[in-house]
């Protein structure tokens, strides 16, 4: 017989239903293992080739997984986006990556869009001028949907996050163990858990220590490079820390520059360390000490999170998942 080899040809020449050859191609338990090897022999003898979009159809799954981030280019994100794609691909899965700009509107808009059977499911860090929680409460129930790195608490869902406050309270001890004892704090995701967490590491640090937190000796994120420059500026020029811990990469820059115009010294005038995944920061004069997230694990484990949901699996299991940060002394700290 010539002609198409699909799966009504194959059940022909078996003598067998469609029904039972699409069960056996698909390795279903309801199918004998004589049967199966019938049709997966006679399957590879005349090259059959499956229909990923006809079985897509019968499935309704679209084979399709969202990953909504703050931004692609904040080297974190890139990096957990390697990780989300190595577990969706060996799912036979595409990938589409929304960027939110740190906009909640803009977010609620993507995952509005997802809701109509474009994704199967939705991997998001979620954006940080707003809590959104309530929206969330809901969307969970709409769509499977699991949270990474920047999360909401008390949702029914996998989140995979870091060990923030642990992390941040070691950092802090770092700092004071180099001799620092008026430790600046540049607080971001301040609405958010991760950025709470970090800001409770590094004021318990202190306190422990007998070190006052003081306000002044905090400044907080603005989303302007040269806002940011000024209020570090500002910092350094009115309470002259002897040490400055980043809670964001975004403030390395402006740290480093503001440093370079007023002709501090780092190690030796106040010492940096900050939360970042940059793979030039041993490149930067001098090298900074960071808390590295393994951004690349947190996606990849995040991702299984999603199949364990889409395939009705993970029933039981700690949804709650944090991963190990690290300290990565270098010279910025005299390490």
């Amino acid at each position: 017989m010539s002609g198409e080899v699909n799966i009504k040809r194959l059940a022909l020449e078996l003598n067998i239903s469609i029904a039972t050859v699409s069960k056996a191609l698909n390795d279903s338990h309801e199918i004998s293992l004589k049967t199966k090897n019938r049709v997966w022999d006679l399957a590879k003898a005349l090259n059959y080739t499956p229909n990923p979009a006809a079985s897509n159809l019968r499935s309704n799954k679209t084979k399709t997984i969202a990953v909504i981030i703050p931004c692609v280019a904040n080297n974190f994100f890139s990096l957990s986006i390697k990780g989300i794609e190595e577990v969706a691909r060996q799912y036979g899965y595409h990938v589409l990556i929304y960027q939110t700009h740190e906009d909640t509107e803009m977010e609620r808009s993507f995952t509005n869009s997802l809701l109509n059977g474009r994704v199967d499911g939705i991997l998001t860090s979620v954006s940080s001028n707003e809590y959104n929680n309530e929206y969330y409460q809901n969307l969970v129930k709409k769509i499977p949907l699991v949270f990474f790195d920047r999360v909401y608490e008390n949702i029914d869902t996998f989140t995979v996050t870091t060990d923030d406050y642990e992390i941040s309270f070691n950092a802090t001890e770092h700092l004071i163990e180099s001799g620092c004892k008026k430790i600046a704090y540049l607080y971001g995701l301040e609405k958010l858990p991760a950025g709470r967490a970090r800001f409770s590491g590094y004021k318990d640090a202190m306190n422990a220590h007998g070190l006052e937190v003081a306000e002044h000796l905090i400044v907080n994120y603005i989303d302007d490079d040269e806002l940011n420059l000024q209020n570090i500026k500002k910092l350094f020029n009115e309470n002259q820390p002897d040490a400055v811990f980043s809670s964001l990469e975004e403030f390395i820059i402006p740290a480093y520059t503001a440093c370079q115009e007023l002709k501090l010294n780092i190690p030796d005038d106040v010492k940096l360390l900050s939360f970042s995944n940059l793979s030039s920061a041993k490149l930067l004069n001098p090298s900074l000490t960071t808390i590295t997230q393994p951004a690349f694990e947190i996606g990849n484990e995040a991702a299984k999170c999603l199949f364990k949901i889409l395939n009705k699996k993970g029933i039981g299991d700690d949804q709650n998942i944090v991963l190990k940060s690290m300290l990565i002394k270098r010279a910025s700290t005299g390490g």
